[in-house]
C-alpha cells in the first residue's frame, strides 16, 4: 500500500461519515453497542466466531424491538427495518467494507492484537478501527496496528442501550479526524461523549475501580459485612448499587484485570488488587454470572441473592440493650437540631443543650422551621408537628441531661471539645446513661477514655441533613459494652434509619471509600488529564452518581475535605492517601466551595 493509495487522516479536517459498522464479539457489550447503532439508522456488521453467541444477539435485538413497539416508542414497520440492519457473521472478513470496526472481544490484550491485525488485512485504508478496551493500551493497539492513526478507543457503558456515557480515548499517535468522526456518531447516537487520553480506567472506571478496590479490602479485612459496607454506600452517598454488589454484577475476575493494569501504569497501592478478588477469581466465583461471588445468587446469570453462611443473623438473636425514653442532644448546628428533630418525630423526649439557652432557643427554632417545612410538603401532620415540638426542651447547661438514657454530642469537630464534652457528660449523667459521638473523622475511644465509663460510649455517625438521611454508621470501640451496642442499634430501627455495624477507623465506612476517590478526582484535573465539567458528567453518567465529584466536594466543603482526608492520611500512611496540592492551595486562598461562592466552580452569591 503506497502513500499516494491511502487517504491521510491525519490532515482531512471534516468529520467522516460512518453508516456502516461492524461490531467484533457479540457479547453483552457487543450486542449492546449493535443494539444502539442499529436503532440509530446505521448498518451494522455483528462478527463472532461463536455461532451461539451471533445467535443470542440476533434474539436479544428481537426482543428489546418487539418491547419498544409494544410501548409505541416504534413501529412495527421501523423493527424490521433495525432488524434487517443488523447481519451477524462468524469471519472478520465480514468487515471488509465497515466505515467503523468496533471490537470487544474479552479483555485480553493478545487477542485483541491479533483482532486488530487482522482487520489490518481487511478493512479500508480508511476505516477508524475501535478498541472498546477499559483496561489495556489503547497507544500499544495501536502502536502494533499498520496504519496507528486510525486506531481509537471507545468505552461504551454497560449496559449500552441505557447509558449515556462513551469515552472517546484517543493516543498521542490518532488523527484528529478519526476522534471527530467517533465523536460526532456518539453524539448521534443520543450519547454524551467526552475526550479522553490513554490511561488505564480512562476517567469513570479509572474512578470507579479505586473504589471499588478499596471497599473489597474493607470487607477482606473484616472491618465491616458485605451488607453494612453496600448499605452504608448506598444510603451515605445516594449510590444506585454497593461497591460489593457491583463487583458482582461487573465480573470479578474482570475488576482483578482492569485493576492490575491501572497498577502496572500507575504503582498507587490503592489499584493493587485486593487479594481477595483474586481469591475469588480462582475459585471461580466471579459474581452473577457464576452464581456465586461477594454474594450468592439464586443461579448463574441470576440477579436474585440468596442466603448464605454470611447472611447476617436475624435482629432477634442479638443481645437485648438499655431502656432509651429520654435523649440528650448536646449542641446548637445543624446536625444538632437535626439529630433532635429526628429523636423528637420518634416519641422521645429531647432535651437540647448548647453553651447558652438563646443558642439552644435558636436551634429549637431551627427544628420549627424544617417540621413546617414538612407539613407543607404533606409529609408530616400538624399535630405530629406540635407533639415534636412539645417533645424538645431547649437548655443552656449540660446539667439538663441529669435523667437522660441516652446523650448525643454534636459539637464542633475537634478532639480537645469532644472530650472535655465528654468528660463533662461524665460527671452529668445518671449511671447506665449510654454516651454518643456524631464524629465522622475522629477515635471514638478517645472520647470514651475521657470519662470513667468507657464501655457505655459509642459512635453515632449521623449524615447531614439528618432528618432526610437514612444512614447512622454505629462505631463500636474495643472497650464498648455489648448492651450499649444493642441500645443503640433498637435506637437507630425506632428513628426508622438504617444502622451500619463498623469498628472505631479514621473515615468509618463512607468516609474512608468516598475522600479516596474525590482525592483521585482532584488529580486527575490536578494533572491535565480531564477537565472537571467532563469527570462529574462521566460519574453521574457512567457510574450512576447522584453528583459528580467537584459538585460533591464544594457541596461538603473543600476545608472539611482536606481534613478528612489528612485523618485518613495519618491513620493508613499510604502514600496514595495524600491530599492533593491543588486540594490544599484552594483551601489556602480561601476557596472553600459553596459557602464561600467559590471552591472547584464559582458560585452567585446568595
Amino acid at each position: 500500500m503506497g502513500p499516494s493509495s491511502t487517504p491521510d487522516l491525519s490532515t482531512d479536517v471534516s468529520p467522516l461519515s460512518l453508516s456502516t459498522v461492524a461490531v467484533v464479539g457479540l457479547g453483552t457489550m457487543g450486542t449492546g453497542i449493535a443494539e444502539v447503532l442499529t436503532r440509530a439508522g446505521r448498518e451494522v456488521i455483528g462478527i463472532d466466531t461463536d455461532e451461539t453467541a451471533a445467535r443470542h444477539a440476533v434474539a436479544a435485538l428481537e426482543a428489546s424491538t418487539a418491547r419498544a413497539v409494544q410501548r409505541e416508542r416504534i413501529t412495527e414497520r421501523e423493527r424490521q427495518d433495525v432488524l434487517a440492519r443488523f447481519r451477524t457473521f462468524s469471519d472478520l472478513q465480514a468487515a471488509a467494507d465497515a466505515d467503523l470496526v468496533i471490537e470487544v472481544v474479552p479483555e485480553d490484550y493478545e487477542l485483541k492484537r491479533q483482532v486488530v491485525t487482522a482487520l489490518d488485512a481487511v478493512v479500508r485504508p480508511d476505516t477508524i478501527l475501535a478498541t472498546g478496551t477499559n483496561a489495556l493500551s489503547v497507544t500499544r493497539l495501536a502502536a502494533d496496528s499498520q496504519r496507528p492513526e486510525r486506531v481509537l478507543g471507545v468505552h461504551f457503558f454497560n449496559p449500552a442501550p441505557a447509558m449515556k456515557l462513551v469515552e472517546v480515548v484517543s493516543s498521542v499517535l490518532t488523527a484528529p479526524t478519526a476522534v471527530a468522526a467517533v465523536t460526532q456518531l456518539a453524539r448521534e447516537l443520543g450519547k454524551d461523549p467526552i475526550a479522553v487520553g490513554d490511561r488505564p480506567g480512562f476517567v469513570a472506571d479509572g474512578l470507579l475501580f479505586g473504589y471499588l478496590n478499596q471497599a473489597a479490602a474493607m470487607y477482606e479485612a473484616k472491618y465491616a459485612t458485605r451488607e453494612d459496607i453496600d448499605a452504608a454506600m448506598r444510603l451515605g452517598c445516594g449510590l444506585p448499587m454497593g461497591p460489593l454488589a457491583l463487583l458482582d454484577l461487573i465480573g470479578v475476575d474482570t475488576a482483578r484485570t482492569v485493576l492490575e493494569a491501572m497498577y502496572a501504569e500507575s504503582h498507587d497501592r490503592l489499584h493493587a488488587p485486593a487479594p481477595i478478588l483474586g481469591q475469588l477469581a480462582e475459585a471461580g466465583l466471579t459474581g452473577r454470572k457464576a452464581g456465586r461471588g461477594f454474594y450468592t445468587y439464586e443461579a448463574p446469570g441470576g440477579s436474585t441473592v440468596v442466603p448464605d453462611a454470611e447472611t447476617p443473623a436475624a435482629a432477634g438473636d442479638q443481645a437485648s440493650g438499655r431502656t432509651v425514653r429520654s435523649v440528650g442532644v448536646a449542641g446548637s448546628g445543624t446536625m444538632a437540631s437535626g439529630i433532635a428533630e429526628v429523636f423528637a418525630k420518634a416519641g422521645f423526649e429531647v432535651v437540647l443543650a448548647a453553651r447558652s439557652l438563646e443558642k439552644a432557643e435558636t436551634a429549637k427554632a431551627r427544628i420549627a422551621k424544617s417540621l413546617g417545612r414538612a407539613v407543607d410538603k404533606g409529609r408530616l401532620t400538624a399535630e405530629a408537628r406540635d407533639a415534636a415540638l412539645a417533645a424538645v426542651t431547649p437548655a443552656g447547661s449540660l446539667d439538663a441531661f441529669a435523667d437522660v438514657d441516652l446523650a448525643v454530642e454534636a459539637v464542633a469537630e475537634d478532639l480537645e471539645i469532644k472530650q472535655q464534652l465528654f468528660a463533662t457528660l461524665d460527671k452529668v449523667c445518671k449511671p447506665g446513661a449510654v454516651l454518643a459521638t456524631t464524629t465522622s473523622s475522629l477515635p471514638v475511644v478517645a472520647c470514651a477514655r475521657a470519662t470513667s465509663r468507657p464501655q457505655d460510649v459509642i459512635g453515632m455517625h449521623f449524615f447531614n441533613p439528618a432528618p432526610a438521611m437514612k444512614l447512622v454508621e454505629v462505631v463500636r470501640t474495643v472497650l464498648t459494652a455489648d448492651d450499649v451496642h444493642a441500645t443503640v442499634r433498637a435506637v437507630c430501627a425506632k428513628v426508622r434509619k438504617h444502622a451500619v455495624d463498623c469498628g472505631d477507623r479514621a473515615g468509618f465506612i463512607v468516609n474512608a471509600l468516598l475522600f479516596p476517590y474525590l482525592n483521585n478526582a482532584i488529580k486527575m484535573v490536578q494533572e491535565h488529564y480531564a477537565s472537571l465539567d467532563d469527570i462529574d458528567a462521566a460519574m453521574k453518567l457512567g457510574g450512576g452518581y447522584p453528583m459528580g465529584p467537584f459538585e460533591l466536594l464544594d457541596v461538603v466543603g473543600l476545608d472539611v475535605s482536606l481534613a478528612i482526608e489528612k485523618v485518613l492520611h495519618a491513620e493508613f500512611r499510604d502514600p496514595g492517601l495524600a491530599p492533593a496540592p491543588l486540594l490544599e492551595h484552594l483551601v489556602a486562598a480561601g476557596c472553600l466551595g459553596r459557602k464561600t461562592g467559590r471552591g472547584f466552580r464559582e458560585y452567585a452569591k446568595r
